[in-house]
Parts: C-alpha cells; structure tokens; sequence
C-alpha cells in the first residue's frame, strides 16, 4: 500500500471541527478513536449534567445559555484536550508527509532521534545507536 502526502493543515482544520477527524483524514483510525474517546470522556467528567439536559431540551438556545453559565474550571480541560487533538493530527500529517518523501528519496532515519543517517554507516552518526537491526527490518 503506497502512502501519499496528506495536508497538515486540514487535518487540523478537521480537528478543530470534530475531535478525531483529523485523523480520519490521515487514515489513522486507532488515533482517531483515542482521540474521539479521550475527547468525550473529558466532556462526559468535566461538563455538568445539567448543561447536557439543557442542550436537549432547548436545542441551540439552551447551549449558549448554558454555556455562558460554564466556569472556567469546567471548560478549560475540554479546550486543553481538543488543542492537543489538534496539535497532534497537524503533526501526524507532518510526520506522514515526510515519511512519504524519505520512502520517495531512498532516504533511511534513525528510529531514535529521527535525523538522516549516511547510507554507508551502520550506526547513526548524530545519537551513536546501532542501525544494524532496525536496517534489516525495512
């Protein structure tokens, strides 16, 4: 299965939207459904009862009254969790991107520090760990 560059910035933009769909996006569905997981259960621990009722009884009127009634305390895991969601699918595409540019290139990385490594070394010239095993395997 060959790998194509995905848009860092749209997977982002899917984050922000929908916790997870950024990784959807990417293809990376383990990821996604941590992320949708983690996303809802910070909501379900930290989001009161009462704001949830709220919601399904008034619809969109009822979230904005309730939600201005929110503190700080309450709202600021939520958006802590949904900001690293959207981090992390950014740097997932990133990561994505530049695997499929090494693969493009013939280039080989170290599996410790991530930095190029000369083809004719079978060491990493930047953290010293052996290549010899991990070589093998790719």
């Amino acid at each position: 299965m060959t790998r194509k560059k995905k848009r860092p910035w749209f997977a982002a933009l899917c984050a922000l939207i929908y916790p997870g769909a950024g990784h959807v996006y990417l293809r990376e569905w383990l990821r996604a459904f941590l992320w949708f997981g983690f996303a809802f259960l910070t909501a379900y621990l930290f989001i009161p009862p009462e704001v949830v009722q709220a919601v399904e009884s008034s619809g969109w009127s009822g979230y904005v009254q309730a939600s201005q009634n929110l503190h700080w305390e309450q709202t600021l895991p939520v958006l802590f969790v949904s900001l690293c969601n959207i981090l992390d699918a950014y740097w997932s595409g990133v990561r994505n991107n530049r695997a499929v540019q090494d693969a493009a290139e013939g280039t080989i990385r170290c599996p410790h520090c991530g930095r190029k490594v000369d083809d004719d070394l079978d060491f990493c010239q930047w953290c010293t760990s052996s290549l010899e095993t991990d070589a093998t395997a790719q």
